[in-house]
């Protein structure tokens, strides 16, 4: 004959497996769920953190976090440029260097949207965080700058104080900031040229 305590014990493990099955459904049901088209995701949780930003999804402006300012560099194609003076306009910040193959690509993208919307407020920084030794040489990069038909600000990011704040792991990443100067879209690598001028239109007309 089985002790009542042996059935007591296999009652309490049943309950008490029922309940965690019941916790792991209902925790199951609150996790937010990520839009299929990236143009439109949003997030829902409040205020995302930098480091918690996902690339190709437009953030909602109560969701987007404030970027950061640009920490101190050489600037080149302009005076020193504050981003809480670019308030009032979208701002578009590109990590790169100049010895990337990858950021070379992107260029006829990025100076095509300076010249067709600079007009139309924005404003297009390059934060040039370099990656090899020639690249940290700041007379290097004044040569190249124009050569390569860039003619929107660009900031050297020499000791990586501007790439850390912003969480960038990659040449290029392209950061859009809307009038208030909030994060609200992010794209790391090539590509997704259509997306990114989209999103400068979205934000240039709020």
């Amino acid at each position: 004959m089985i002790k009542r305590s042996v059935i007591l014990s296999i009652i309490i493990i049943v309950v008490a497996s029922l309940a965690a099955v019941s916790i792991a459904k209902y925790r199951g049901k609150r996790l937010p769920s990520v839009a299929s088209n990236p143009a439109s995701a949003v997030t829902t949780n409040g205020v995302v953190s930098i480091s918690d930003l996902q690339p190709d999804l437009l953030i909602a402006a109560p969701n987007a976090p404030v970027a950061p300012a640009f920490a101190e560099g050489t600037w080149i194609n302009s005076d020193p440029i504050a981003l809480e003076k670019l308030r009032g306009r979208v701002v578009l910040v590109e990590f790169w260097t100049f010895g990337c193959d990858n950021c070379r690509n992107t260029l006829p993208s990025v100076t095509g949207w300076d010249g067709r919307y600079r007009d139309r407020g924005l404003t297009i920084v390059g934060v040039h965080t370099p990656e090899t030794q020639s690249e940290f040489v700041i007379d290097s990069v004044r040569r190249e700058v124009p050569s390569l038909g860039i003619k929107y600000p660009v900031v050297t990011d020499n000791d990586y104080k501007t790439w850390k704040a912003y969480g960038v792991e990659a040449w290029p990443t392209m950061f859009v900031l809307d009038k208030q100067g909030r994060i609200r879209w992010l794209h790391v690598g090539e590509g997704r040229y259509d997306e990114t001028e989209s999103v400068i239109k979205t934000l240039l007309t709020e």
